[in-house]
């Protein structure tokens, strides 16, 4: 039998930025992938994707997010596994739940029992799919744009970490990451990326009042945005 050959890949990096007009730096990054579903073949891929991240950069400390990375913290950072606190009931949720919670299609949503769905299902509902266009978020009455893209799911991502203090010290050593899931040409949302924005929001003194949309929000107008929408869009 044939034996299926390695593939060339390009995945982003995304690393976090201090002295910057970017909060966020995104880079592609060209790779040998291990064709394969076997958990061996992708951290094969995650290894040679961080080689050549150590290579271009000199980083020394890459954190990947998916699950094949076989670390303890990113398991715990997964937006499967995280959870925010919400201000109004004082119940916690997931970030997946309260994300795909707070859609508002053409034709339904917000969804509100998929706040307790179980994570891993909460994607599969069917309604996030025969709804129409998504045309918005209302995460408990607090109404959020589609644009900026990412604005709402990394604001959900960025408040859900700051609630979660005993993660800090661990997660601020890391100078990059990754998530070899995360195909930029299928999604927008990333895990790595409002990570890599909430390291910079902390060592720059600015995750104060992110709690607040309107401070959020500015932030998208403050810096560049660099995320894989803009890099694809560039190119």
């Amino acid at each position: 039998m044939e034996q299926t050959k390695d593939a060339v890949e390009h995945r982003p990096v995304f690393m976090p930025r201090v002295n910057s007009d970017n909060l966020v730096k995104t880079d592609m990054v060209r790779f040998e992938r291990h064709v394969g579903f076997a958990s061996k073949q992708k951290k094969k891929s995650i290894n040679d994707m961080h080689q050549v991240i150590r290579k271009k950069y000199g980083f020394n400390h890459v954190l990947e997010l998916s699950s094949k990375s076989g670390n303890k913290l990113s398991f715990l950072l997964s937006p499967l596994s995280l959870q925010i606190t919400d201000e109004h009931d004082g119940m916690q949720y997931s970030v997946e739940n309260a994300f795909q919670a707070s859609k508002v299609f053409e034709n339904g949503g917000p969804y509100l029992d998929l706040l307790d769905t179980p994570p891993r299902q909460v994607k599969k509902d069917e309604r996030l799919i025969t709804s129409g266009e998504l045309i918005g978020y209302n995460y408990f009455g607090m109404e959020w744009s589609v644009e900026p893209v990412t604005t709402f799911y990394d604001w959900l991502y960025v408040n859900a970490l700051k609630q979660n203090p005993q993660l800090h010290e661990e997660v601020m050593q890391y100078q990059a990451f990754t998530d070899l899931e995360f195909n930029p040409k299928k999604t927008v949302h990333c895990t790595a990326y409002a990570l890599a924005m909430f390291v910079a929001l902390n060592k720059r003194g600015l995750l104060d009042n992110v709690e607040d949309p309107m401070t959020f929000f500015d932030l998208y107008h403050e810096f560049k945005i660099s995320n894989t929408a803009k890099l694809l869009q560039d190119n």
